[in-house]
């Protein structure tokens, strides 16, 4: 019997309200129409220890130190990787993941002010250098996505929020998200080959093409 051939991990980042959730449920549904095993999971979550840390850093009623969201962004990652990640990779199937490293690299790196490479050095460790295949950062202005977030949260009620109502990070002004975009940018420059970037201000059908031409080449 032939080994299976290892499966494929793509990761979608941006600011929130960039639609990498809408993206990955379409770029799913193209990947499967073509006859490949594909996952779609998220960040921080995908598993259930994951997904109690998710409720930890989202929750506005506490206060966590920025070294202290880093480490549990870390956590869970290491556990969706343990428990997730690397059978399904090793099973031949492709995943989608909204949210990985890049996120806390711009986010606790850049936005906390961390340091880029603080932050990757913890989670080379969480990941045991788990590495994208392909990244699409999906590019949009911090005041667009904040518009588009507001939007979304007044269509969905409250049945479309967490049970905090605004969560922690949506508490932050406008320079952190700046600072985020910023670091996002910087890490596309530094390596080209893995994230592509794509215009996430264009309409759904318009990044969807966009997106399947960057991982074509892996399918």
């Amino acid at each position: 019997m032939l080994p299976v051939a290892r499966g494929r991990l793509i990761t979608i980042e941006g600011l929130d309200g960039a639609g990498k959730s809408t993206l990955a449920l379409a770029l799913a549904g193209d990947i499967a129409a073509r006859g490949h095993a594909v996952e779609t999971l998220r960040e921080p979550g995908g598993v259930g220890l994951s997904e109690r840390i998710r409720e930890l850093v989202k929750d506005p009623s506490l206060a966590v130190a920025a070294r202290t969201e880093a480490l549990l962004y870390a956590a869970a990652r290491a556990q969706l990787v343990e428990e997730r990640l690397t059978p399904l990779l090793a099973s031949g199937t492709i995943v989608l993941l909204d949210r990985f490293v890049d996120s806390s690299l711009a986010y606790q790196g850049g936005g906390r002010r961390l340091g880029v490479g603080e932050v990757r050095a913890i989670n080379l460790f969480a990941t045991g250098n788990l590495q994208p295949d392909r990244t699409l950062l999906l590019r949009i202005s911090p005041a667009a996505g904040r518009a588009r977030q507001a939007d979304r949260a007044r269509g969905e009620g409250e049945l479309g929020r967490d049970r905090f109502g605004r969560d922690r990070l949506e508490n932050e002004g406008e320079d952190f998200f700046a600072a985020i975009a910023d670091a996002y940018d910087e890490l596309a420059q530094v390596e080209p080959e893995r994230i592509r970037a794509i215009d996430a201000s264009q309409p759904p059908e318009r990044v969807l093409r966009d997106a399947f031409a960057a991982v074509a080449d892996l399918l």
